[in-house]
């Protein structure tokens, strides 16, 4: 790992192309519900990366700033339209602050697990609070671990199989502790690397949030607020901060 955590140069450089995450179908509703909750018009964005959710936001006339450990990522941001224009403070989302507070903080696609241990993901829940206003909602998008497709005593999954990127998490179910790997194949060339996580289930992140003085208002299977069911395999979840 370098200064800019596991997001470097080469993966900025795909990182919007990557599994269809910038695809209309796939943005739009996120920005959609997340205005919702942008009252005022000021969001923060934990994990900002390339601006795939925060653009799409500014250019419905909402302020966005955002906090981001990799300048890569944040070079890819400042290089597309609007991109200069957003507030970034450089550093980890669980620790680094900016000097405002607003309606909404936000985290979205599993960032949470970027971070390995429950009491960096702690800090997190802290630091967001920190960020609300009194009535403000903190909101995370990230998966349900796939524990229920786990053969008893494997410990490796397939999630993405395609022409052009191999995908498997590799589990520890007694630290809660992942690591992803992933190979991705472009002009015949292939180039491999893994990402330690760390996974929590919601009951988990909710007792995370009651630490940090927020209390669970919804929880939705997706974007579109679909129900949160026994075979969701992510949750939008969205916490509100009563009093400071």
């Amino acid at each position: 790992m370098h200064d800019d955590g596991f997001f470097d140069d080469e993966v900025a450089a795909s990182y919007d192309d990557a599994d269809g995450i910038s695809a209309p179908e796939v943005v739009d509703p996120a920005v959609s519900l997340l205005a919702e909750f942008a009252v005022g018009g000021r969001v923060l964005e934990f994990a900002i990366g390339t601006g795939r959710l925060a653009l799409p936001l500014a250019r419905k006339g909402i302020e966005v700033e955002g906090i981001e450990l990799s300048r890569a990522m944040v070079s890819r941001l400042r290089a597309k339209e609007g991109g200069a224009e957003i507030p970034v403070a450089i550093g980890d989302i669980a620790t680094t602050r900016v000097d405002r507070r607003f309606p909404l903080v936000y985290l979205a696609f599993n960032t949470i697990n970027n971070l390995t241990s429950q009491e960096a993901q702690v800090a997190c829940f802290l630091n967001a609070a920190a960020h609300l206003e009194t009535g403000g909602h903190f909101l995370i998008e990230v998966g349900v671990p796939p524990l229920q497709r786990l053969p008893l005593g494997e410990t490796i999954l397939a999630f993405d199989r395609t022409e052009t990127h191999w995908g498997l998490d590799e589990y520890d179910v007694v630290s809660q502790n992942f690591t992803s790997h992933h190979i991705r194949i472009r002009d015949g060339n292939y180039r491999h690397f893994s990402i330690p996580l760390r996974y929590a289930w919601p009951a988990e992140l909710d007792l995370m949030a009651r630490l940090a003085g927020l209390k669970l208002k919804n929880r939705w299977g997706g974007w579109k607020k679909e129900p949160f069911t026994s075979v969701s395999d992510r949750h939008i979840s969205v916490w509100q901060k009563i009093a400071d």
